[in-house]
């Protein structure tokens, strides 16, 4: 990459973490798009499999590789916030795919869930373990207790911005989350991701008021829901952009843009 061209990049990477907006990050630039489909990923992702379910790692747990095998992993972790109701719960269960809670509860203190995700990096074929630690806590303790938000927030990587296609309080709620949450000059990854999508007949947020709200915060909106069955194809989308924007992000703090940034 020219000095140029990384300057332009750079500086497009400044200007939009000025505005607090994440840069886009087409999708498939930066990693291999469902490559989770493809015949050479098995090997890998069988790692996170046990009885044909997703295997339940804990917090110093990994998936093991054959000897001849060498795979990295990259460490992240990501804050989930949003209304009480809204299904933080529910979508750290979805995407570590364990069992989704059958009624609400509000959690009481802060709940982690680490999630292992294997890529294949487009630039050069390299294969990552992506480990993911998912901090869930209750928006009424957070109110309550003036230590979690901090505790939540330090050293994070990522925020996922939560609202239900069934309340619409928790779509208009969203710019006050991100605001008491984030500041402008925080390196932090920000997406937002819609759940209880598959109850479209009840939903509350139509896609014209989604299209605004990408339009105004620059921020992508992801869309989740539906019964799990064990399957990949409906967490793909969200573990792939996160790997993307988090992968992207490390490579211009180590001011090393990958060629899928290159313009």
């Amino acid at each position: 990459m020219s000095r140029i061209v990384f300057h332009a990049v750079k500086m497009e990477y400044e200007r939009t973490k000025s505005l607090g907006v994440a840069p886009v990050i087409q999708h498939g630039s930066i990693i291999v798009a469902d490559w989770h489909r493809c015949p050479d990923s098995k090997e890998y992702f069988t790692k996170i499999f046990q009885k044909k379910r997703r295997k339940t790692f804990g917090l110093l747990e990994a998936p093991v590789m054959p000897p001849q095998i060498h795979v990295d992993t990259v460490r992240y972790k990501i804050f989930l916030a949003g209304k009480s109701g809204v299904g933080k719960t529910a979508l750290a269960a979805r995407l570590g795919g364990t069992d989704i809670p059958s009624m609400h509860y509000e959690t009481t203190g802060i709940e982690t869930t680490a999630v292992f995700w294997p890529v294949k990096l487009k630039e050069n074929g390299r294969v990552l373990f992506f480990k993911y630690l998912f901090w869930d806590c209750g928006e009424n303790a957070l109110r309550r207790f003036d230590h979690l938000l901090p505790s939540c927030k330090e050293q994070v990587d990522a925020i996922l911005f939560l609202f239900s296609f069934t309340d619409h309080g928790s779509f208009e709620d969203l710019s006050n989350q991100i605001s008491r949450v984030t500041d402008p000059s925080d390196r932090i990854i920000k997406l937002v991701v819609g759940t209880k999508f598959d109850l479209f007949m009840h939903t509350d947020v139509t896609e014209r008021e989604i299209a605004s709200f990408q339009e105004t915060w620059g921020l992508p909106v992801f869309r989740v829901g539906g019964d799990v069955n064990g399957g990949l194809g409906e967490v793909a989308p969200l573990l792939n952009a996160l790997a993307e924007h988090l992968w992207h992000q490390d490579c211009v703090a180590a001011s090393c843009v990958p060629p899928s940034s290159q313009v």
